[in-house]
């Protein structure tokens, strides 16, 4: 059956329709609620809103944070859900729902197995990959799953269907996989058995342009979506896309959406057995932003990396049928410092690898150093906003010398030999003979900065970071270079000319969301379960209070609460 079929063969196509399970939006949550319920034998329909399926997970690193997960397991890491939980309560206190939490924790395993056992999915475990705050009681490694490279013609024609990773984290089109692959094209020019890694990637991507005109091998959270894509295909899964949820209608008898394709006349779906939110959160949405984000309500703008599409519909449609909406979290979002690599497309860099490598630091409006750089995003934006004095611009600056933008790149500037100077004209990147002449191109303070770099330089020439303590933990060296040292996130900034790229605020994922139970049912404003309206991903509150455990903080949740619905549903 083709995926784009309305409705079963022989039905005729009218203003009603009829399935079990309405799933709205096509990210990693929602696709593991519409795979878990179809493996037991319901019948479901997704809709998405764009034209191409994944949502942000699409777009993501494709990393997933599961505790006690049975492929660390079996690579020899001891981890315990109760240190986990520990760890997750220090980081958000009395904004974690303990009956959610134990739910999470206790499914991610039973998902993990799931999956391997019955989906075309394939995690790797990244045992090495420390927790963001590893000083923190219960902090762990191995918690962090990847995922397994796709060769996106097993799709066939569903290729079309998948919604592209974001060029700006591309090389030429091809996207490099988190871990060790990113520290192959890095090491290139300085390894031989890097530089003969990365030959052979780029000769099959430039063969595999030659044959089929695209590149066949798909990485990170681009392989996570086709494999569940390429899962829902298999197992005959009705899906639309252009298709929008106008209105939800839901009581005690019925559970039915208004859905409008293509902007024609809209289908009533009747859902007998319920209607699963994932709608990706609202990182688009100028009125929830000015709610809910307080850097927007105080004139800063917000720049998300998520598709557009991404627009708080599964909030206001949760919130109308009476769900609950949740945003006494630690943080409405995950946070991430972006960079604007073009204002007319919107195209925005997040920074995610390049602050914690040596000879790159960040300053503040005034020049100042203000952070650990090499801590995580979400810590990197919280002390952005402390930096800045009340009524002014949230803004930043990632600087760095000459050595070490040809090394690691800079943002959306990529590393030798790859050219600066298209970055230069177009204004992305800022530079600098000396580190006076770049602050008066960045509006600094000449001294305040010289002073800055000077006390910087004195340190980190024996490793050091005495005002920061950057790379004094598992996650800082991790993070940094293993090849530089003493300290591997800090090298002194020496190498004229100096170069700098502007920071704001961004996100990865919103928060705040509707309040959910430990079966993703969506709660009413008495603390109720409505009947048959579930909310998964970013539509969902946060499940970990609003902080951020470590790498796939968004996607480990939004894959085990897509699971717990569906299983949920299929009892």
């Amino acid at each position: 059956m083709s995926p784009d079929i309305p409705s079963p063969a022989g039905r005729p196509q009218d203003d009603r329709q009829i399935c079990d399970l309405l799933v709205v939006g096509s990210g990693a949550g929602g696709m593991s609620a519409a795979i878990t319920a179809r493996l037991a034998g319901l019948d479901v329909l997704m809709v998405e809103k764009t034209d191409r399926i994944g949502g942000t997970t699409a777009l993501s690193g494709g990393g997933l944070w599961v505790p006690a997960n049975p492929l660390a397991r079996a690579a020899g890491v001891e981890d315990d859900i109760a240190a986990a939980q520990r760890y997750v309560e220090s980081l958000a206190g009395n904004h974690v729902d303990p009956p959610l939490l134990e739910a999470f924790l206790a499914a991610g395993p039973d998902m993990v197995s799931f999956f391997h056992a019955h989906t075309d999915v394939r995690f790797v475990s990244a045992t090495r990959f420390p927790d963001y705050h590893p000083d923190r009681p219960g902090a762990g490694v191995g918690r962090t799953l990847l995922t397994e490279s796709f060769d996106s013609r097993e799709l066939g024609e569903g290729r079309a269907m998948l919604r592209e990773p974001l060029r700006q984290m591309t090389l030429g089109g091809m996207t490099l996989a988190s871990g060790d692959e990113l520290w192959h094209f890095l090491r290139a020019s300085r390894s031989a058995r890097s530089a003969l890694y990365v030959a052979r990637v780029m000769a099959r991507y430039q063969l595999d342009k030659i044959r089929f005109g695209f590149g066949t091998r798909l990485t990170n959270g681009n392989a996570l979506a086709a494999r569940l894509l390429r899962t829902l295909l298999r197992l005959d899964v009705r899906i639309w896309r252009s298709a929008a949820v106008t209105e939800l209608s839901i009581d005690a008898t019925k559970r039915e959406a208004l859905v409008a394709r293509d902007g024609g006349r809209p289908v009533r779906i009747v859902a007998r057995r319920g209607i699963v939110l994932a709608c990706g959160g609202f990182p688009h949405d100028e009125a929830l932003q000015r709610r809910l984000f307080p850097h927007v309500l105080s004139g800063n703008r917000h720049a998300s990396p998520a598709p557009a599409g991404n627009q708080g519909d599964g909030l206001r449609l949760g919130a109308a049928a009476g769900g609950q909406v949740r945003s006494d979290l630690v943080q409405a979002a995950a946070w991430v410092p972006v960079s604007i690599i073009s204002e007319r497309e919107k195209s925005v860099f997040p920074h995610l690898v390049d602050r914690q490598k040596p000879g790159i630091i960040a300053v503040d409006r005034s020049g100042r150093r203000f952070v650990n750089e090499a801590e995580s995003y979400h810590a990197f934006v919280p002390a952005m906003v402390a930096a800045t004095p009340s009524g002014e611009k949230v803004v930043a600056h990632l600087v760095c010398d000459h050595r070490a933008i040809r090394k690691y790149g800079l943002g959306y500037v990529k590393p030798w030999p790859l050219p600066i100077g298209p970055h230069l004209r177009s204004g992305y990147l800022k530079r600098g003979r000396t580190p006076e002449e770049l602050a008066a191109v960045l509006g600094f303070d000449p001294r305040q900065f010289c002073e800055t770099i000077d006390s910087f330089n004195g340190h980190a020439e024996i490793g050091q970071d005495p005002e920061f303590g950057r790379g004094g933990s598992a996650y800082n060296k991790f993070m940094g270079d293993p090849s530089h040292g003493p300290n591997p996130c800090l090298a002194p900034l020496r190498n004229p000319p100096y170069y700098a790229v502007r920071l704001e605020i961004g996100d990865l994922g919103t928060f705040a969301g509707l309040k959910v139970n430990a079966d993703a049912r969506v709660l009413d404003q008495l603390g109720r379960p409505i009947d048959g309206l579930y909310a998964v991903g970013n539509d969902m509150a946060s499940v970990l209070g609003g902080s951020y455990p470590g790498a796939g903080s968004t996607l480990g949740p939004a894959m085990v609460f897509g699971f717990l619905a569906g299983r949920h549903l299929s009892a």
